[in-house]
């Protein structure tokens, strides 16, 4: 395990150096609320509809101010939007009236939003505060179970196994690292498994 554990890292080094959150936020609450609408949908498919929300409602008081049906309108092409944008306006509020405007650095203060979960909150610790955290979405959660680090479909226990297996500074890059490796190498369908090279540990029945 040790020896694939030092090949996993040593090849997502490779493949992606310094890796990036794809979502697209000028401002801490932007990348709160870009996280939230992200479940079930693309980062792609949620940047086309933040650039326009964002753009229209350019400060958080003005979204927390927005029309609740302009909003799902702007939204709706990445689904789920009616739940999504009250989620919006419930964030923008509580932010304001709770935390004094400011994205709070605690899970337990994150997830007392609405509509923002552990996955949500580990993203917004990582890449706002670098505060060590490894995020567990369906592309981490593919890729660990078809690299023999879990066996596991529950995302907390898969963060759990994940986090005891590697170094605490490594958290936050190796997050993205696998994020990156599910989206564009090893794809839920056709994985590009020619040229990989995890091809001799890799636990290719693993679907999901």
């Amino acid at each position: 395990m040790m020896k694939n554990l030092l090949q996993i890292e040593e090849y997502l080094d490779i493949l992606f150096e310094n890796p990036k959150c794809e979502l697209e936020y000028t401002k801490d609450y932007e990348l709160l609320i870009a996280v939230m609408l992200s479940a079930q949908t693309t980062d792609k498919g949620v940047n086309k509809v933040t650039r326009i929300l964002f753009k229209k409602y350019d400060t958080l008081e003005k979204l927390s101010k927005a029309d609740l049906e302009d909003i799902k309108n702007i939204i709706k092409p990445i689904g789920n939007y009616n739940k999504k944008a009250l989620n919006v306006l419930e964030i923008a509020n509580t932010l304001i009236n709770k935390f004094d405007g400011k994205v709070p650095k605690s899970h337990i203060e994150l997830e007392s939003m609405k509509g923002v979960g552990r996955k949500t909150a580990n993203v917004v610790l990582g890449e706002l505060f670098d505060i060590p955290s490894l995020a567990v979405d369906t592309h981490v959660l593919r890729v660990s179970n078809r690299l023999g680090l879990t066996k596991s479909k529950d995302p907390l226990v898969v963060e759990t196994r994940l986090k005891k297996l590697f170094k605490k500074e490594n958290w936050n890059k190796l997050h993205k690292q696998l994020v990156l490796f599910g989206r564009y190498k090893c794809k839920a369908i056709k994985p590009e498994c020619s040229n990989c090279q995890f091809q001799e540990f890799c636990h290719k029945e693993y679907k999901k």
